[in-house]
């Protein structure tokens, strides 16, 4: 019997040395902000020199974290209540409906999600200034629409696509009627799916700097745009306030990744290739 190789080959060094590599300076840029979020002060030396919690108080009150942490939820929860409403029913007429330029309108929904949001949110502001909407909680939350929408359509498609059509046909058989079969046949196998493209949404919608900045207005001001107001606004302030304020945000971000990935299957949000009945 031949004796399995125990050394590996030099292209598998080469990538586990980047993996590592590139693990070691991320660990070593979060742990830097995290320790000088409770360092006293920290000038050319190796640790701070002491230890405090007073800049996490610093910042909550000077930013009013407790509104922006606020608004923040009002605007996520709102983004995905909607997001759901519309990207279910129109993930349905995708999975279930054959007609002309449906291949066409699919790469139309996908065109926010491959596009950077810079590109079309600068129109998309200008328009909702003009109307009025921009510069309140409305303009916020409609701005973020425009991705979310198709993020939600890209991720229920496919679990449509897995449920038997015979399962409608059967209620409908029985005398059920559309809503009936949508409500009480469809939506409960729907739940993982729609938990999942929630949970993707909420990351996402905290997240999005762009979008967000170009419409927020003082009363509809998220956690992301405060940060970067917190390290580009013009004065003097401590920058462990700052690290504190991102340490907050990193760890909000943390949380929604833990959930999401307990939900999401990443293998579920892959489409499968359907193939097209026959006529």
């Amino acid at each position: 019997m031949m004796k399995p190789k125990l050394v590996a080959r030099p292209s598998a060094w080469l990538v586990w040395g980047a993996v590592v590599f590139f693990f070691v300076n991320l660990a070593g840029v979060i742990g830097s902000v995290v320790v000088s979020s409770f360092g006293q002060s920290w000038f050319d030396t190796w640790l701070p020199n002491g230890f405090t919690g007073k800049w996490y108080g610093e910042a909550w009150d000077e930013f009013g974290l407790q509104q922006i942490l606020v608004t923040t939820l009002e605007v996520s929860l709102l983004v995905v209540a909607i997001s759901v409403l519309v990207g279910v029913p129109a993930s349905y007429v995708l999975a279930r409906r054959s007609f002309p330029g449906r291949r066409v309108l699919y790469l139309l929904f996908l065109l926010p999600i491959l596009m950077p949001p810079i590109t079309y949110g600068i129109p998309l502001a200008t328009v909702l200034y003009k109307y009025g909407f921009a510069g309140h909680l409305s303009g916020v939350v409609l701005a973020n629409l425009v991705p979310s929408v198709p993020f939600v359509i890209l991720t229920m498609t496919p679990f449509i696509e897995q449920i038997d059509p015979a399962i409608e046909r059967a209620a409908r058989m029985c005398g059920a009627r559309t809503w009936q079969v949508f409500v009480r046949i469809l939506a409960p196998l729907l739940v993982p799916g729609i938990l999942a493209a929630s949970i993707l949404v909420l990351v996402r919608t905290v997240g999005m700097f762009e979008l967000t900045f170009l419409t927020y207005g003082p009363d509809s001001q998220t956690l992301v745009v405060a940060l970067f107001y917190s390290m580009s606004a013009a004065g003097i302030r401590a920058q462990q306030a700052s690290d504190a304020m991102a340490v907050i945000y990193t760890a909000m971000m943390l949380v929604l990744l833990v959930l999401a990935l307990r939900v999401v299957n990443p293998t579920q949000l892959v489409a499968r290739v359907k193939e097209e009945p026959e006529s």
